[in-house]
């Protein structure tokens, strides 16, 4: 994995983004599937960075941003086993799903939770339905 930092040409917000490598960058770049979550511009680079290097003194700034990080991605796979275990995986079928509840009153069901395009979510605020995008961490530790 790795960490880039991004500017959006359009509205010039900054923000960081993980890709597989840096191939999947400009995979990604060239498709322009790179978008600003601000202003939805495709005109999104990677900007200059300093890399994070650890060193062996205690509670070094690096240290302590390692420390919040952790404390982030342990939060959110909290939230993840909690969704996971109380509410219904629909994959892809989301949007769909969420129709499918919202319309039809008699239908119950438990909570949804699966993928959705931001196109998807969109439509779905624009017709008075909640759905929610949240950050989602793989379970392997690498």
């Amino acid at each position: 994995m790795i960490k880039y930092k991004l500017a959006c040409k359009n509205c010039e917000t900054t923000f960081d983004s993980w890709f597989a490598s840096s191939k999947e960058f400009e995979k990604l770049k060239k498709k322009h599937l790179l978008v600003c979550h601000i202003c939805n511009s495709t005109k999104v680079d990677k900007t200059l960075m300093a890399p994070s290097v650890r060193n062996n003194k205690k509670n070094t700034k690096n240290d302590l941003q390692l420390d919040k990080y952790d404390n982030v991605k342990k939060t959110i796979k909290s939230y993840q086993k909690f969704i996971k275990e109380n509410f219904k995986f629909v994959g892809e079928n989301f949007a769909y799903e969420a129709r499918s509840i919202h319309y039809n009153p008699k239908k119950k069901s438990k909570g949804i939770y699966g993928n959705a395009s931001k196109k998807d979510l969109t439509e779905l605020k624009e017709e008075g339905i909640d759905a929610q995008m949240i950050p989602w961490v793989e379970d392997k530790d690498n």
